[in-house]
């Protein structure tokens, strides 16, 4: 039932704050208010909820470290399409034809930040996380990225290459970042740092949503492979072969930290602490 109220009062908060923020998309000073704000309430709800179904604090979302961790995350984000962009600017599928709008880099900051971090909650603080306790890291990992991929296919233009390339570099990345950290404020960092990046600084679409207009006018054409077509460059064999990289990356740390869990490892502890010692 944890799951349950966990994952309704997250829902709920997310519909809740994505529909406010849809609703003043075309001003990007409200967005870039509503967006933060819609965040900030959401990481409050999911700290509430677990408390009360958990009985415990939610130390994914704990406010010492957050600043330091959501930084570093989205300089990994930022850096990591940077390095997709660099590979389709050097391969002239991609032109910087000039500046685009700060107010409108503004407003997507906003968005962004509202739907990452309601993404992350759901995905890697709810679904990752409970699931992972009863089928392990590994299977808790492809089932939700698979999850977290297939859900794109509501976008616009998207395609099922597309969802299952957001699946790898993303869905799995994220849920590979939460086990080795075990911080919900790194993974929001990455996938915001990606978006805003794709979208406010690139002026890219993402994942299949429309063209943007952030800091930068750029055009992107070529082979879809490469540029991933109209479900923009999350679809590139670029960022699939970044995101995979980097999931490699935070399964060692997770190894190296010892937070894998194993397939089994509730139902074992659950036996051990039933063994009774003969008197």
């Amino acid at each position: 039932m944890r799951f349950v109220w966990q994952f309704l009062a997250v829902m709920v908060m997310y519909a809740i704050t994505g529909n406010a923020i849809n609703a003043v998309k075309d001003n990007d000073g409200l967005t870039l208010v509503l967006g933060f704000t819609g965040a900030a309430l959401v990481v409050l709800v999911y700290a509430w909820v677990v408390r009360r179904t958990e009985h415990r604090p939610a130390q994914d979302v704990a406010r010492e470290g957050a600043v330091s961790k959501t930084a570093w995350g989205v300089l990994i984000g930022v850096g990591m399409f940077s390095a997709v962009i660099t590979n389709l600017l050097s391969s002239g599928y991609t032109e910087v034809e000039g500046l685009g709008s700060v107010t409108g880099a503004l407003g997507l900051a906003g968005f962004m930040a509202g739907a990452a971090v309601a993404e992350e909650v759901v995905y890697r603080g709810v679904l990752f996380r409970i699931i992972e306790e009863h089928i392990g890291t590994y299977l808790a990992l492809g089932l939700t990225g698979l999850v977290f991929g297939l859900s794109h296919l509501l976008n616009e233009h998207a395609t099922l290459w597309g969802a299952l390339a957001i699946a790898v570099e993303a869905g799995f990345m994220l849920a590979a970042a939460y086990a080795a950290t075990r911080s919900l404020w790194l993974t929001i960092g990455v996938h915001f740092g990606w978006n805003f990046a794709l979208a406010g600084i690139f002026s890219s679409e993402v994942s299949g949503n429309g063209t943007n207009h952030g800091l930068l006018d750029t055009t992107t054409s070529g082979p879809k492979l490469l540029t991933g077509g109209e479900f923009g460059p999350e679809g590139s064999v670029y960022a699939v072969a970044f995101g995979a990289l980097l999931t490699l990356v935070f399964l060692w740390l997770a190894h190296r930290r010892g937070n894998i869990v194993r397939f089994g490892a509730r139902r074992a502890a659950k036996a051990d602490s039933a063994v009774t010692l003969p008197r």
